[in-house]
C-alpha cells in the first residue's frame, strides 16, 4: 500500500471486525451517512425491524437438526454444518431463509444462525478506477459464505417514491425493493434505503457478472434482511459486486430488461411465490455517472415492451415491430429520457464480457405502479 493511504474503521466498532477504508489524498470525497449494522425503522414503516415477532424453537441441543427443530421443519434447512448457504432452488425459484431467533432455545453456535452473527470477514472500502467507491475482500471467500447485509432504513412505498422524485440527476438512488407473493393476490413489500443510514453494503457496485447473490433472510422479525452470499469462490483483493436486478445469472442485452425478474423470484416454504427485487442505481454510492435502480418486478415491463405497447395503439403490427427494434437498439438520448420520466439511463462500467452497457432501470416507484 502507498504511504498516502490511511485506514479507519468505517463501522466505528459497531461490527465485530473493523470495516477498513482506504483513503487516498485528492481522490474522492467520502459520503456522509450514519453507520448501522442492521436495518432501522424509517419514515412510513409500520414495523420495527428490531422487534422479535417470529416464534422460536424449543431445541436444547448444541445445534438444531431437521429431525427435531420446528424452525427447520417449517422452513427447511438453509445452511450446512459449516454455515454455508445450501443450493435451494425449486423449478427455477429459490426458497427464502428463516434462521433461529432470540426466542429459540438453541445456542449461539447453532448452524441455523448465520446472518445474525453479523460481519465476520475483513472487507475494505476503496477507490476504484472508474466506478467511484467500491468494496473488496482482503481474504479469499469460499462459495456460499455469508459476506454482508444490505442494511438501511426500512421505509414505506410512499416515502420511497418521495425520495426518488426529490433526487437530482447527479444523485444516487440506493433503494432496494423486495416484493413477496404469499398466495394469489397477497403481496408483502419491503423497501430499504441506506443513503442516510446504512452499512458497508451501500458501497457494493453493480456487475453484469457478479460474485455475490442477494438472499432475503428472516431472523427475529418478519422484516427480511437482505443478505449477500458468495455465489462462487472469491479471491483476496477481488472487488465484491452483485447484480442490481436481484438476479445472479447473466443474460444477453436484448433480453435482460424483460427477464431480470425471473432470477429475483423466490418461492416460500408453503409453496407460495415470493420475489426479491433490488431497486438500486449507483456504483457504491459515490459514482456520479451511475445511478442505482435495479428493482425488477413482474408488473413492470422493460422499456422495449412499453414502447411496443404504446406504438401498437397507433401503428400496424409491422410498424410496431420495426419501431420497437429501433428503440431497443438505437434509441436516442431524448427518447430515453422521455420514456424514463426524465431519468437518463446510466452506463454500466462493470467491464464484464457479458456487460449489457446500461445499469438495470425500473420506474415503478416513480410512476406509482405497484
Amino acid at each position: 500500500m502507498s504511504s498516502d493511504c490511511r485506514f479507519v474503521d468505517l463501522s466505528n466498532s459497531l461490527e465485530s471486525v473493523p470495516v477498513l477504508i482506504e483513503q487516498r489524498s485528492s481522490v474522492l470525497t467520502f459520503p456522509q451517512f450514519q453507520y448501522s449494522p442492521d436495518n432501522v425503522q424509517g419514515p412510513g414503516c409500520t414495523l420495527d425491524p428490531s422487534e422479535v415477532t417470529l416464534p422460536g424453537c424449543s431445541c436444547l441441543s448444541h445445534s438444531c437438526s431437521s429431525e427435531s427443530c420446528s424452525c427447520l421443519q417449517t422452513h427447511g434447512q438453509a445452511y450446512d454444518s459449516t454455515h454455508t448457504l445450501l443450493h435451494r432452488t425449486h423449478s427455477g425459484y429459490c426458497s427464502p431463509v428463516f434462521e433461529c431467533n432470540a426466542l429459540c432455545s438453541c445456542g449461539d453456535a447453532c448452524s441455523n444462525r448465520v446472518v445474525q452473527r453479523g460481519l465476520t470477514l475483513k472487507l475494505e472500502v476503496y477507490s476504484t478506477e472508474k466506478r467511484g467507491w467500491g468494496l473488496r475482500t482482503l481474504k479469499s471467500i469460499p462459495k456460499g459464505t455469508f459476506v454482508c447485509e444490505y442494511a438501511g432504513e426500512v421505509i414505506s412505498f410512499e416515502e420511497a417514491r418521495r425520495r426518488q422524485l426529490a433526487q437530482r440527476a447527479e444523485d444516487n438512488n440506493y433503494i432496494i425493493a423486495v416484493r413477496e407473493h404469499a398466495g394469489e393476490g397477497s403481496v408483502t413489500e419491503t423497501f430499504v434505503d441506506p443513503a442516510k443510514v446504512g452499512n458497508v453494503g451501500r458501497f457494493l457496485n453493480h456487475s453484469c457478472h457478479p460474485n455475490l447473490l442477494m438472499q432475503p433472510v428472516r431472523v427475529h422479525s418478519v422484516v427480511p434482511r437482505l443478505a449477500l452470499f458468495a455465489g462462487r469462490s472469491i479471491d483476496a483483493q477481488e472487488e465484491l459486486t452483485f447484480d442490481y436486478s436481484g438476479g445472479y445469472r447473466n443474460r444477453a442485452p436484448a433480453h435482460r430488461d424483460a427477464e431480470t425478474q425471473s432470477d429475483a423470484e423466490t418461492q416460500s416454504d408453503a409453496g407460495t411465490q415470493s420475489e426479491t427485487q433490488s431497486e438500486t442505481q449507483s456504483d457504491a454510492g459515490t459514482q456520479s455517472e451511475t445511478q442505482r435502480d435495479a428493482e425488477t418486478q413482474s408488473e413492470t415491463q422493460s422499456e422495449t415492451q412499453r414502447d411496443a405497447e404504446t406504438q401498437s395503439e397507433t401503428q400496424s403490427d409491422s410498424e410496431t415491430q420495426s419501431e420497437t427494434q429501433r428503440d431497443a437498439e438505437t434509441q436516442s438520448d431524448a427518447e430515453t429520457q422521455s420514456d424514463n420520466h426524465g431519468l437518463q439511463r446510466k452506463e454500466c462500467h462493470c467491464g464484464a464480457k457479458s456487460c449489457v452497457q446500461f445499469l438495470p432501470l425500473d420506474l415503478s416507484i416513480i410512476s406509482g405502479k405497484r
